[in-house]
C-alpha cells in the first residue's frame, strides 16, 4: 500500500557519522556504482563514430556529462518518490537510500534532482543544435521517463515497465542517439552494437527488483519481476546476459565489425556465474549479484569498445 507523503517519515541518520553525512551522503545519493550505465553506451558509441572518423571532442563531453546527468536525475527522483510511495522502508535489503534513512531531505533531493535534469536539458540545447530534431526527441522522452519512472499518476517502475525503459534509452537510443550525433546517419552496426549494451543494462534492473519482489509485492509496486514471479525473471536475467554474447558475436559473423569484437566472450565466465547465482540466491545475497552485474555492464562495455577500435 502507498503511504501518504505527509505520514511519511524519514528514518535517522545514523548510519553515517557525523562529519561525513555531508558529502558521502550526496554520494549514496547519486549512486556512483550506477553511473557506468550512463558510460558504457557512451563509449561504445563514439567508438564506432572513431571507426569511421567522425568522432569529435566537444560532442563527447557534451554527450557524456548529459546523459550523466539524466541518470543522476532519475536516481535522486528514484530515491525521492520511492520513499514517498512506501516502497523504501526500514526492511529494505538492498544499499542504503538517503531520504528513507534520513540522510537528506526530501527537499534537498527534489532540488538536486530538477538541477540534474536542468543541466541535461542544457546540454541537450547544444545537442539539439548539432543533431537536430531527431535528438529533441530522445532528450525529452529520456528526461521525461527519467521523472516518470517513479514519479508521478502513472510511474513506469510501478507497473512493469522499467525494464522496457532501461533497454529504449540506457542501451538502444544511448548508443545509436551518440553515434547519429556524430554522424546525422545510424547503420546496421550500431544498431548490433547497441543490443548487448542494452542487455546487460537492463540485466542490473532485473537483479535489482528480483531481489525486492517480496518487498515491492507489499508495497504494491508492480515491477515486471512482482508480475512475472522469481522464475521467470530469473529466465528473462539469462536472456539477457547470454544473449548480450550472442549479439556480440552477431556482430561478428554479419561482417559489421571486426573479429576483436569478440575479446567480449573473456567476461563470459563471470556472466555464467552470475546466470547461477541469480538461480540459486534471493534478498539480500543478491546485492553481490547486483554489483557484480554493473561490474559485468561496464568491463564487457569498455571491452566491445576497444574491439570495435582494434
Amino acid at each position: 500500500m502507498t503511504t501518504p507523503f505527509k505520514d511519511r517519515k524519514p528514518a535517522s541518520a545514523a548510519i553515517l557519522p557525523r562529519g561525513e553525512q555531508g558529502w558521502r551522503a550526496w554520494m549514496l545519493a547519486i549512486r556512483v556504482p550506477t553511473l557506468s550505465a550512463a558510460v558504457v553506451p557512451v563509449l561504445v558509441g563514439t567508438a564506432l563514430a572513431i571507426r569511421n572518423h567522425c568522432a569529435t571532442a566537444l560532442v563527447f563531453l557534451a554527450i557524456l556529462c548529459a546523459a550523466l546527468a539524466i541518470q543522476i536525475g532519475t536516481n535522486l527522483t528514484n530515491d525521492l518518490f520511492d520513499f514517498q510511495k512506501g516502497a523504501d522502508t526500514a526492511a529494505r535489503l538492498g544499499p542504503v537510500r538517503v531520504v528513507q534513512a534520513g540522510l537528506l531531505s526530501q527537499k534537498q533531493v527534489a532540488a538536486a534532482s530538477v538541477l540534474s535534469f536542468g543541466v541535461a536539458a542544457a546540454l541537450g540545447l547544444y545537442l539539439v543544435r548539432v543533431g537536430g530534431w531527431p535528438i529533441l526527441a530522445v532528450g525529452v522522452f529520456a528526461i521525461v521517463s527519467g521523472i516518470a519512472y517513479t514519479a508521478g499518476p502513472w510511474p513506469l517502475g510501478y507497473h512493469g515497465l522499467g525494464d522496457v525503459f532501461v533497454f529504449v534509452f540506457f542501451g538502444l537510443a544511448a548508443v545509436m542517439g551518440t553515434f547519429y550525433l556524430y554522424s546525422g546517419i545510424v547503420t546496421g552496426e550500431v544498431l548490433l552494437a547497441s543490443l548487448p549494451v542494452a542487455m546487460l543494462v537492463t540485466a542490473i534492473l532485473v537483479v535489482n527488483n528480483l531481489r525486492d519482489i517480496d518487498n515491492d509485492r507489499k508495497a504494491g509496486k508492480r515491477t515486471l519481476a512482482v508480475r512475472l514471479g522469481s522464475q521467470a525473471t530469473c529466465f528473462q536475467y539469462s536472456i539477457l546476459v547470454l544473449g548480450a554474447y550472442l549479439a556480440a558475436a552477431a556482430m561478428w559473423i554479419s561482417g559489421a565489425s571486426p573479429v576483436w569484437v569478440l575479446l567480449t566472450w573473456l567476461t563470459l565466465p563471470l556472466g555464467l556465474r552470475l546466470v547461477r547465482d541469480v538461480w540459486r540466491d534471493r534478498g539480500a545475497p543478491l546485492n553481490l549479484a547486483l554489483r557484480l552485474t554493473a561490474g559485468l555492464h561496464l568491463v564487457f562495455g569498455v571491452v566491445l569498445a576497444a574491439g570495435l577500435l582494434l
